[in-house]
């Protein structure tokens, strides 16, 4: 029996086929167009990201020398907040995607700031343009003949995974609960959409998707030039709530960090939702049944997306990994610090004024010293998100457990593990994301029968340890926290100015 994976995220589409050993066997990616109209504006083209799932599936099937037929199972995965709409009839969308790193509604945001405290007691989040719910009303007000049709039952809205459902089943309405729960319009308590919160946000309920577990009928195949009816759409969760199922994260205390285009920490905290004091937030876990589970998450707007920038923005370099051997040469003597803010400071500052800076500037700065600040850069973020955590959380992290594009970069993560003074687990799968949508689709359609059958599969890691001495440490970070108070001083008191 094999499972097909399908993971959309921010830069490509790609599709994994699986056997019951949790050995890959085929894959396919495409890159995915960023289109940036305005400054702080971010959108993807529904129909290319429906294009890209078209091209790759077959593609992942033929290079595994597998029969569709064979398919047990399909698990999606996603990146999460960006929303689609869409035509009930047609299925067409009826605009560009706006992505979860699009800030147009920062000012929105900031004028219901007095808001705060009872959205984040109800949703977990923070009002921040990052969540679904402002960006949906954006879409509405922007066309008053939208909003009607919204009101009149004949459009849909919803997340990445929701609009890949209903073009794969032919027309059904379902998100997962991982994913309704960063809209900002999902009860935490009860994981159902909240109507306060809709009217709060002036976004019609009809518009929204039916919300299940992660594991869970989500519908079959239906009506495709690519894969034949009834196959079972089994598994679906967010990308990051994915990543900590595919590191066999199921338990309160276990956590992981994924650095892709931006980098995600999550650390389970059980059955019960635990609301962070220190700028975090609190999502839902992914549910492989009906029983609720939660985890406290930390997100950090740029990592991958920093290197990117240095190779296509700046072109230091030729490809990403280049970006491992630059980083080693560069001189220790030299004072660089950038903050990677470029759309907005995350987790636990929230500061989506904010954008990138660079510290220390020397003529003898150059393409080596630039490519170690970045990735230093990311290292320290994620320590924020680390520190707040600890704060937050009922027993230190003793370890991280991390995955994604950059977790390949062995200076990075001894960086990270320099900067955080705790061992860093490097994941045998890279491709957690993918292996988790994998795992949620195969236990709901029995390839796998327990959470030890999926831990098997996910053990074994490469270990880094910590190497600065703690005084370096220590005074590493307090440049650091200089750095973001400079940004962060500089962009909301100039933000007030105007």
């Amino acid at each position: 029996m094999f499972i097909l994976s399908i993971d959309q995220g921010t830069t490509s589409t790609r599709a994994i086929v699986y056997d019951a050993a949790g050995s890959k066997l085929g894959q396919a990616a495409k890159e995915l167009t960023q289109y940036y109209p305005q400054p702080g504006w971010v959108e993807h083209d529904p129909e290319e990201i429906w294009n890209a799932v078209r091209e790759t599936v077959p593609a992942a099937l033929t290079e595994a020398q597998i029969e569709p037929r064979q398919i047990a199972g399909i698990g999606v995965t996603n990146q999460r907040e960006t929303v689609v709409l869409w035509d009930r009839v047609s299925g067409m969308p009826l605009a560009r995607a706006i992505v979860w790193q699009d800030r147009r509604t920062t000012s929105f945001c900031r004028e219901l700031q007095s808001d705060n405290r009872w959205l984040n007691e109800r949703t977990g989040l923070v009002l921040d343009p990052y969540f679904s719910a402002t960006k949906i009303r954006w879409l509405l007000d922007a066309n008053p003949d939208w909003r009607a049709r919204a009101q009149r039952g004949e459009l849909a809205c919803g997340t990445i995974d929701s609009f890949l459902i209903w073009r794969l089943t032919g027309g059904r309405h379902v998100t997962d609960v991982t994913n309704a729960s960063r809209t900002l319009l999902l009860n935490l308590v009860n994981r159902t959409w909240d109507d306060e919160l809709c009217q709060y946000f002036n976004v019609p309920r009809s518009l929204l998707p039916t919300v299940l577990p992660s594991a869970a009928e989500f519908g079959f195949t239906r009506g495709l030039d690519f894969l034949p009816d009834g196959l079972a759409l089994a598994g679906v969760a967010g990308d990051q709530q994915a990543a900590l199922f595919g590191q066999a994260a199921f338990e309160a205390g276990e956590s992981k960090c994924t650095y892709g285009t931006g980098a995600f920490f999550l650390l389970h905290t059980g059955a019960s939702p635990v609301l962070s004091k220190h700028g975090l937030l609190t999502t839902v876990a992914a549910m492989p049944d009906a029983a609720p589970q939660y985890a406290i998450e930390g997100a950090v707007f740029i990592a991958g997306a920093a290197v990117q920038w240095l190779r296509d923005g700046l072109r230091l370099f030729g490809t990403a990994e280049a970006s491992e051997r630059l980083a080693q040469e560069a001189d220790p003597e030299q004072p660089t610090m950038f903050v990677p803010s470029f759309v907005g400071l995350g987790a636990p500052h929230w500061v989506p004024e904010a954008r990138a800076a660079l510290f220390g500037l020397t003529r003898n700065t150059g393409p080596a010293e630039l490519a170690r600040a970045t990735l230093e850069g990311v290292a320290f973020q994620v320590a924020d998100l680390i520190e707040a955590a600890g704060h937050d959380a009922a027993t230190p992290l003793s370890e991280l457990r991390v995955d994604g594009g950059m977790s390949r970069n062995a200076w990075f993560l001894q960086t990270q593990a320099n900067v955080l003074g705790l061992p860093v687990l490097q994941a045998q799968h890279s491709e957690s994301t993918a292996l988790g949508a994998a795992f949620l689709a195969g236990l709901q359609s029995k390839v796998w029968r327990s959470l030890d059958d999926l831990r098997r599969i996910a053990a074994g890691s490469r270990r880094f340890e910590p190497a600065w001495p703690v005084e370096e440490q220590r005074k590493r970070g307090q440049q650091w926290k200089r750095a973001v108070r400079a940004v962060i001083d500089y962009y909301t008191s100039s933000s007030e100015s105007r």
